[in-house]
């Protein structure tokens, strides 16, 4: 199985979590919450910040799944890369508040770097494919003087 291939499987792993996480935290925000890791759960019109989570992770998801579909792979490494940064500051948020460890390290700590090796592994394998690109290219010829 070729770099590309596994790249591509972990991209659409990260592209359907994300969007389910999105969908899970707009359609029904108070069962999805409940594995977040924070000690309280929002209450009044605290809620609705659960479906801006949620509207978050679904453009973050469709970003990435354009880019994917559209096969622009660079874009999409660089992307993937830059959406480990939101379950980055998920787990700084649980640890701020005196969430769970437990959640903020195996939850939101291990996603990140999940995906922040998918991104990277993304741009490895574009940076090879750009390399032979150049290298099977032939040498512009010389100019007459």
């Amino acid at each position: 199985m070729s770099l590309k291939n596994v790249n591509t499987a972990l991209a659409i792993a990260c592209v359907l979590f994300t969007l389910y996480l999105g969908i899970s935290f707009v359609l029904t925000p108070e069962t999805a919450v409940h594995g977040f890791g924070l000690p309280n759960l929002p209450s009044g019109d605290g809620g609705g910040f659960l479906v801006v989570k949620g509207s978050r992770e679904i453009a973050m998801g469709l970003a990435m799944g354009v880019l994917l579909v559209a096969d622009h792979r660079r874009a999409l490494g660089w992307v993937v890369l830059m959406v480990a940064v939101a379950p980055f500051g998920d787990m700084v948020n649980v640890l701020a508040h005196h969430g769970s460890t437990a959640a903020a390290f195996g939850i939101h700590g291990l996603t990140s770097a999940l995906i922040a090796v998918t991104g990277l592994l993304i741009l490895r394998e574009t940076r090879k494919a750009r390399k032979a690109r150049e290298a099977a290219a032939p040498a512009p010829a010389a100019q007459p003087a």
